[in-house]
């Protein structure tokens, strides 16, 4: 059977006038597009704050009846996660299916899992959700069908026939499922630091352009490769799992560069709490590249809420720099460098070359240039730094050979003895 043709009006109270209400609603319409559902209608009120029993007031929940009668709408979007009790007394009230912006965002997530992990994550974040809501829903949920928020992928029973018992079961045993995978990828980097090479983590708000970015350098550097390019799409949470790619250098040096899920304002707890081994990945870096769309007038707001987001899952004194990225849209000069900060286009390859030379200042800050003077006998080390350093000029002298270099600090330390003045 056909699903119908969701059409919605979405709600908002605006608390003690915030100042990026407007924006918060603007990115709700977009949340919702990204659900396929069709704004046909908008309300705002300005509240010191929430009705407990139905969110907003009276007068303006009669205001949305009427609207959805108007606009022949079967479907209320809130802008704030709602209360079991309030979602119950605003159906009854409006006669409307009504769901809140968290419940928007895990269907968006529950779309867009592709691997095992990301799909296990979103169901858990999901269950989570409805476990306090099971008695205010079960009736609302019961008569629906299809559309947003009535979707679970995977858990093997309609939500609203699983009782408080199973779910907590249910989660228990995604939540073991989870650790196995966890304990593996955290296996995974510890034998990445074993080998010492760097990291770069990809970090901004969803869409702002990082799996762009992972392509452009996968491009760059691996450029026989399909197989390692990222899906990329302009769409809110295109990429829900982290990818790692290495990144070889032509001067021997080589870093790891990784991309994980997008940010967005108000993003569900419990959303962060099922991804938070997934942006384990971040905390492990050695540096951030914020990517900002800066073609976006709210970009701004966006860096704000990236860095609250990273600060809420302990994320704090890792060295960043930032690529203002989609600059192309905007007037100014590009590529164009000012501190930590680097305007270009991802999309364009514009100023590719000018983030990797910042990136190679920040993780490569341990380097050395030196001259060893390395005995004949010893033809070894010789091999090892042609093979893992950056060799500049090599001369056979009486005494062995002599190489100018560009070494770790580590391998400076190991074969200091046959370091020469220069």
């Amino acid at each position: 059977m056909k699903e119908l043709e969701q059409r919605a009006i979405l709600v908002g109270v605006n608390l003690n006038n915030e100042y990026d209400f407007e924006y918060s609603m603007e990115e709700l319409a977009n949340l919702a597009a990204a659900c396929e559902v069709e704004v046909v209608g908008e309300l705002s009120q300005n509240l010191q704050r929430i009705n407990p029993s139905h969110y907003l007031g009276t007068g303006k929940t009669e205001e949305v009846k009427m609207l959805i009668h108007a606009q022949d709408a079967n479907l209320v979007v809130f802008n704030d996660e709602l209360s079991p009790s309030q979602i119950r007394n605003l159906e009854k009230d409006l006669e409307c299916k009504v769901i809140d912006r968290t419940i928007l965002i895990l269907d968006i997530f529950d779309k867009r899992a592709k691997t095992k992990e990301a799909q296990l994550q979103v169901e858990v974040a999901k269950l989570r959700y409805m476990l306090p809501r099971l008695n205010g829903l079960r009736e609302s949920l019961g008569r629906q069908s299809g559309g947003v928020g009535t979707s679970n992928r995977g858990s093997g029973e309609k939500q609203v026939e699983l009782d408080r018992r199973r779910i907590e079961e249910r989660i228990t045993m995604l939540n073991k499922e989870l650790e196995e995978l966890v304990a593996h990828r955290q296996t995974q980097r510890k034998q990445r630091k074993k080998k010492g090479v760097p990291v770069a983590a990809l970090v901004g708000y969803t869409n702002a352009g990082k799996s762009t970015f992972m392509n452009a350098f996968v491009e760059r550097f691996h450029p026989t490769s399909d197989e390692k390019q990222v899906f990329e799409k302009d769409m809110l949470f295109a990429t829900l799992e982290t990818s790692v790619r290495h990144i070889p250098l032509p001067d021997k040096k080589e870093f790891l560069l990784t991309d994980t899920v997008g940010f967005v304002s108000k993003l569900p707890h419990h959303l962060v709490k099922a991804f938070r081994s997934t942006l384990e990945e971040v905390a492990e870096a050695d540096l951030l590249i914020h990517v900002v769309d800066y073609a976006n007038p709210n970009y701004e707001q966006m860096i704000e809420i990236t860095n609250e987001t990273l600060q809420g899952i302990g994320i704090k004194e890792i060295p960043t720099i930032f690529a203002y990225n989609k600059a192309d849209l905007t007037e100014g000069e590009i590529p164009r460098v000012a501190g930590d900060r680097i305007y270009l286009s991802a999309k364009k390859r514009i100023g590719i070359d000018e983030l990797i030379n910042m990136l190679k200042k920040h993780l490569f800050q341990d380097y050395v240039q030196c001259r060893m003077l390395i005995p004949y006998d010893k033809g070894q080390i010789i091999s090892y730094f042609n093979e893992q350093a950056n060799v500049i000029e090599t001369t056979y002298e009486e005494n062995g050979t002599l190489i100018q270099l560009e070494c770790k600090q580590s391998d400076y330390d190991k074969y200091r003895e046959y370091v020469v003045s220069q």
